[in-house]
């Protein structure tokens, strides 16, 4: 590897070298007289000092911005980088390199579900493969960090490479598509509320109507068993709520749940679901509600108010609900 001045150059198609890193860069405070020493195969010691301008622009095509964590390890502190993480791929398989990462004696790369399948033998040199780690590139993933994917849709974290797929089932920005027939919206589950009642109010197709209710009072909830779902809406805090029937062999489930990711930023709420007929009444009071990003016309296992068949004045429910915050 030839000088290093924040950039690593491909010399092998399946080496460690395989990084291909460009224009690293930081804020010029941050980069006067430091000393980096790049724990790469092949790499050499260099001194880089004084001020860089910032040259980093929106990544395009297959490339990232990147963040990655100051070399130093003194302070911990972040640059930023363009970044082609289509290199950071198992040159095998293709797939998502993660640790473990291994390497022959020649240092090509493969990842650890492709070793056992290739018995253990370099495709490239032939040589063992699958016992001699690559700590270098484990480095460099573990220092990674790249904008969650949610980002078009308001997410502004960044998030470790190979574990985007943990924060979005966790993001408060993942994407729920809009619950109403023939909209192809997507969004956040805020802007699909407000998106939702606003699309349903002025559709010249006539749409099952929605209905207003308000945390922390009982209201009532009618809807028909062949509808399937009713929408309630939070105008406040523009967010959705799914009342659900399922008609089963020997009566109705119906239950409540969320339209918004399962976000530990969001509010757990809990409901009491009711329904009277001829002076007996049924209820159900959950210990906590679902929260779901897409309705599910799936028969819950759990969670629902049981109505049998015997119970039933045709195919219209009357229910009384309630929704608090747990």
């Amino acid at each position: 590897m030839s000088d290093y001045s924040g950039e690593i150059y491909r010399y092998s198609p399946y080496s460690i070298s395989d990084v291909a890193v460009a224009s690293i860069s930081q804020n010029p405070d941050e980069r006067t007289g430091r000393n980096s020493t790049p724990d790469m195969a092949g790499g050499s010691n260099s001194q880089s000092s004084g001020e860089r301008s910032d040259s980093s622009s929106t990544s395009v095509s297959r490339k990232r911005q990147a963040s990655s964590v100051s070399p130093t390890g003194i302070s911990k502190k972040r640059s930023t980088m363009q970044m082609d993480l289509d290199i950071l791929g198992c040159p095998i398989c293709l797939g998502k390199l993660t640790i473990p990462i291994f390497q022959c004696e020649n240092g090509h790369l493969a990842c650890s579900s492709c070793c056992p399948k290739l018995m253990n033998k370099c495709p490239s040199c032939a040589l063992p493969i699958g016992h001699i780690r690559c700590r270098a590139m484990e480095s460099v993933l573990s220092s990674i960090s790249i904008p969650c994917p949610n980002t078009k849709f308001g997410c502004t974290e960044y998030v470790f490479y190979g574990l985007e797929s943990t924060h979005e089932k966790e993001c408060l920005f993942s994407p729920c598509p809009c619950p109403a027939l023939g909209c192809d919206y997507t969004g956040s589950y805020r802007d699909v509320g407000y998106h939702y009642y606003t699309y349903v109010d002025t559709c010249l197709t006539p749409l099952h109507p929605y209905e207003l209710f308000t945390y922390d009072k009982s209201s009532s909830v009618r809807m028909n068993i062949s509808d399937k779902v009713k929408i309630l809406v939070d105008k406040i805090n523009n967010t959705l709520f799914a009342v659900q029937c399922f008609r089963e062999p020997y009566g109705v489930c119906v239950t409540v749940s969320c339209i918004a990711p399962s976000s530990p930023e969001m509010q757990t709420c809990s409901y009491h679901l009711s329904y009277t007929v001829d002076g007996h009444t049924m209820t159900y009071k959950s210990p906590g509600m679902k929260n779901v990003v897409e309705v599910s016309f799936q028969t819950p296992l759990e969670n629902f108010l049981f109505i049998p068949h015997s119970s039933l004045l045709g195919d219209l429910l009357e229910m009384k609900l309630y929704i608090g915050f747990h």
